[in-house]
């Protein structure tokens, strides 16, 4: 007997969201809803001027429940792995800008104090992080210290009972808004991790204007100056590069999953664009040249969601490597990024438009491709992962 089978979604191609669970879907919806209706409305406004209303987001997403929503406890939702990438990937087809709003809180910030924090700075900070009533920063990348951290210059000495801080870190998000600031610095005993209220004397933060890329985003220079912390203000345990990398790794595992939010938005952008506009008396999206191209936007959009499924479902297993997440991060942004360039052509010099997404896309999906780790140290780490040999060197 014949079966009736509905044509593939243009977008979900692959009917890859059927292999959400009701909850993960649930997030889906209830995050795309949010994005449609408070979101996407303003971005355009908000990147073209270069400003966020940051303590207005972080109330709307505390109330979804998006800051730390992948952690236990401590006012967290607890959701898994896929649930958290799913509303990565829901807010980055809004803007880039707007998953690393949410990333920094909850994947840098918060996981660091959850994971390696005590259980008096858990109870501090993370609640209050969870409702966006207050927020967080990462602070550290430094001008003179990117792909390699253990270079870095902030330095904390002991002083009595107290830790006296000095430094500067560089490209710190949310910095300008943050109330606590998570600063690695180097010691006597190896790098270790502090939690600092950026109201504490010696602490600064510096908007860093003129960017051409991810500009719905706040961007800060961080300059601590003879900051006194308490001794209890440090990570009790956790030394060397261990503790911000884990945190990379849970930020770039948002990331995998976020661009294919952006990819995706670019290709339906493109879609609905080469459907309308008409030349040479059809449609553009009736020549075989524009057919092509949107083949393989649709291609590289589901393509990258499967890679996103497979890593999530491995997180959500235990069994996730961080080269796992290395693979992810550099092929999805990759696909990302060729996917927005592409989908810019078929609009042609609409396509730098602000009234299309395609071209703010594109500009961000540059930052995206360096941060947390450029593509040339994910080509490292996974040659490294398949030869053994070591070539960061």
């Amino acid at each position: 007997m014949e079966q009736t089978v509905n044509s593939p979604d243009s977008a979900d191609f692959l009917d890859l969201d059927s292999e959400l669970t009701g909850e993960e879907r649930d997030i889906r919806d209830a995050v795309r809803a949010y994005a449609s209706a408070e979101l996407e409305p303003n971005i355009a406004d908000w990147y073209e001027t270069g400003a966020l209303p940051a303590k207005q987001l972080a109330k709307g997403f505390g109330q979804l429940g998006l800051l730390g929503m992948h952690l236990e406890g401590y006012g967290c939702a607890g959701t898994s792995a896929v649930a958290y990438g799913i509303a990565c990937r829901e807010l980055e087809a809004v803007d880039s800008g707007l998953r690393s709003f949410v990333s920094v809180q909850g994947s840098l910030a918060m996981f660091a104090i959850h994971r390696w924090g005590t259980e008096e700075q858990r109870q501090q900070w993370l609640p209050a992080m969870a409702t966006g009533e207050l927020l967080g920063c990462f602070g550290l990348t430094e001008p003179d210290a990117g792909s390699d951290p253990g270079s870095m210059r902030t330095r904390a000495r002991r002083d009595g009972g107290d830790w006296v801080i000095d430094g500067t870190k560089m490209w710190i998000t949310n910095g300008t808004v943050a109330d606590v600031a998570v600063v690695w610095a180097q010691t006597d005993e190896g790098v270790r991790g502090f939690v600092v209220p950026t109201n504490t004397p010696g602490f600064s933060a510096n908007e860093v204007k003129h960017k051409l890329s991810l500009r719905a985003s706040l961007t800060a220079e961080l300059v601590l100056e003879g900051v006194r912390v308490p001794a209890s203000a440090a990570f009790p345990e956790v030394r060397g590069l261990r503790g911000p990398l884990s945190c990379l790794n849970e930020a770039r595992y948002g990331i995998l999953y976020g661009v294919v939010g952006a990819a995706r938005a670019c290709y339906q952008s493109a879609l609905n664009y080469t459907l309308n506009r008409e030349q040479f008396g059809k449609p553009l999206a009736g020549f075989q040249l524009t057919q092509r191209k949107l083949a393989d936007l649709l291609v590289e959009v589901n393509r990258a969601g499967l890679v996103a499924l497979r890593i999530g479902r491995l997180k959500d297993a235990g069994k996730l490597h961080h080269n796992h997440v290395s693979f992810g991060k550099m092929a999805n942004v990759r696909s990302a990024i060729e996917v927005a360039r592409t989908a810019r052509t078929l609009l042609g010099a609409n396509g730098i438009s602000l009234e299309y997404p395609v071209m703010r896309h594109m500009a961000n999906l540059e930052t995206v491709l360096t941060y947390e780790g450029t593509e040339e140290m994910h080509a490292l780490s996974l040659g490294q992962a398949i030869t053994g040999l070591a070539a960061f060197r």
